[in-house]
């Protein structure tokens, strides 16, 4: 795998319109995206039809279709990542509800970010709905649920994707999770 710097300077030249970089990163993206969609899908129910490679596959098509977005960092690259993959999610979630008329909702953890999806006791369509309400409240809050749960940054990732200090970061990211836990328990 390349360093983070290597990946930084290839998002740059893509940035500015390199086709030959992005013909690098494109290897260098894809596995980190899959095994990060790997890590959302491992605890899923059995019959899931969602694969990773399909949801790598969205994601990287709407990425790639990103015409006006530009990449100072592999952090702010996979928080971008984060956001898309939350949006077919629960897209995903959405319509498989809708197809079932309400029953067995996908479900993920937000109980440790670090985990993604080893426990199934949330309702994505009801978390992405109170994410919604948390980012009219407060945005960077809310940026910090995608970056670190449907990213999978860390704590230094996101500080660096988000330009705030460590301790912002963990304090939002407490913060965020609480209120979080406040809302999907009513």
């Amino acid at each position: 795998m390349q360093s983070d710097e290597q990946m930084t300077q290839l998002l740059a030249r893509w940035t500015e319109g390199d086709r030959a970089a992005l013909d690098e990163l494109i290897p260098l993206v894809y596995t980190e995206l899959r095994n990060l969609a790997k890590r959302y899908l491992r605890s899923e129910r059995t019959d899931h039809t969602l694969q990773p490679t399909a949801l790598v596959n969205e994601v990287y098509l709407r990425l790639v279709d990103q015409r006006t977005a530009s990449f100072s960092s592999r952090a702010q690259f996979f928080g971008m990542a984060a956001k898309l993959m939350r949006n077919i999610l629960v897209d995903y979630a959405r319509k498989r509800r809708a197809a079932k008329r309400g029953d067995d909702p996908l479900r993920l953890s937000i109980s440790k970010a670090d985990r993604i999806g080893r426990k199934q006791n949330l309702d994505l369509v009801a978390l992405d709905d109170a994410l919604t309400r948390l980012a009219a409240l407060n945005p960077q809050h809310s940026d910090m649920v995608e970056l670190r749960f449907f990213g999978g940054l860390t704590i230094e990732e996101t500080a660096e994707a988000t330009g705030v200090s460590h301790a912002t970061v963990e304090r939002d990211w407490s913060f965020a999770r609480a209120w979080l836990r406040r809302e999907m328990s009513a």
